[in-house]
């Protein structure tokens, strides 16, 4: 099972992984012609791949889009085939999947090119750095930083690619799909999200800054938003999950390039790129991801890692002595209050380790953290 936002992949990736075998069957739900297929179908279509040839491997892309798919696809893994599903959709995750392929799957999710991916596609040797290649090294980074990590979009550098995109998921995937009729208030949420990224949410008052008549509607469509892989919603991290889920949340975006192209920028704001790019980062490795606060409220960006806790901060550049003073003070209070002795600190270009009071903290370049 591969899930994640469109156009990162996941359809070449699974033709990638089908060509291991002989032969296969395939079928994309995303296609005009099959805007009517139900479940009562797949009958039908299992008697057509037939009369074509005989594989069993079955590849089915974006198959969310067919309603009841999970009783089809336990039936032809009990008859002894082997499945390869895509969808855009994190609802897949939360279906029926769980109770029907308990213990059968296998699930990878995408993102867009993570950035040793970009330096691999722009074929930057990454080896044995010396001082010229570290340079093409850090050009690249900060053209990742702002470009983000869009195969299409890094290929052919139009952005309307971009904008085709976002329109293709908000539209086609989100509206049609939810039959969300206040078509205008919806755009208008989603454009909010991606102009405040990394900035703490309230769904009453973001309710009423755009109009909305029920706090509901604003939670539930930002559930839509995030459920398409465009934002992530962050918590934050509390020993009680009673608190955690009452409190105020942050939210984050799929990729810094989709980002630059749909919100309002009036301002550079490298700290807030960098920053979201170090959550996805996270998320990408597998990490579930938090952000904390002290009773002082003192605030660090990311926590993971819940029973082992590890906290990393965010800071583009720390060269001001009041930013640094900032970013370690806050850190040293986190590491204070869940007993930490190591932490990390992620910048433009600084690097350094500084030792506080027993207390050890790691400051890197994203670059080669993201290395």
């Amino acid at each position: 099972m591969i899930t994640g936002i469109r156009r990162s992949g996941k359809s070449t990736f699974m033709l990638q992984l089908a060509s291991l075998f002989q032969d296969y069957y395939y079928l994309s739900f995303d296609d005009e012609r099959l805007i009517h297929f139900t479940v009562e179908d797949f009958n039908a279509l299992m008697i057509a791949f037939k009369a074509i040839k005989e594989a069993n491997v079955i590849v089915l892309d974006e198959i969310q889009l067919v309603p009841g798919w999970e009783r089809f696809v336990r039936r032809i893994f009990d008859e002894g085939y082997k499945v390869i599903l895509s969808g855009s959709n994190a609802t897949l995750l939360g279906s029926e999947l769980a109770t029907h392929l308990t213990g059968r799957y296998i699930l990878t999710e995408m993102f867009p090119f993570s950035f040793p991916e970009y330096l691999s596609f722009l074929k930057v040797e990454t080896k044995n750095l010396s001082s010229s290649k570290i340079a093409q090294v850090r050009l690249a980074f900060d053209k990742y930083l702002e470009g983000g990590g869009f195969s299409e979009y890094i290929k052919c550098g139009e952005v309307e690619v971009l904008k085709r995109t976002y329109d293709d998921i908000l539209y086609r995937d989100l509206v049609s799909r939810y039959g969300i009729r206040n078509i205008s208030n919806f755009r208008n949420l989603s454009q909010y999200l991606f102009t405040n990224f990394t900035s703490e949410l309230v769904y009453l008052s973001l309710g009423e800054l755009l109009g909305f008549s029920s706090t509901t509607t604003v939670r539930d469509y930002i559930h839509y938003i995030a459920q398409a892989y465009l934002v992530f919603e962050s918590n934050r991290f509390d020993f009680s999950l009673k608190r955690q889920y009452s409190t105020s949340r942050k939210v984050y975006v799929i990729d810094n390039g989709l980002r630059n192209i749909i919100a309002f920028r009036i301002s550079s704001d490298q700290g807030q790129l960098l920053e979201n790019l170090v959550y996805i980062e996270l998320r990408r490795r597998g990490h579930e991801v938090w952000y904390y606060r002290t009773k002082q409220s003192l605030e660090t960006d990311f926590l993971i890692n819940p029973r082992q806790p590890e906290l990393i901060q965010v800071c583009y550049d720390m060269s001001q002595p009041h930013t640094r003073k900032r970013e370690f003070q806050s850190l040293l209070s986190s590491m204070e209050e869940l007993k930490i002795s190591e932490a990390l600190i992620l910048t433009n270009s600084e690097e350094e380790t500084v030792v506080d009071a027993g207390k050890t903290i790691q400051v890197l370049p994203a670059w080669k953290w993201l290395l």
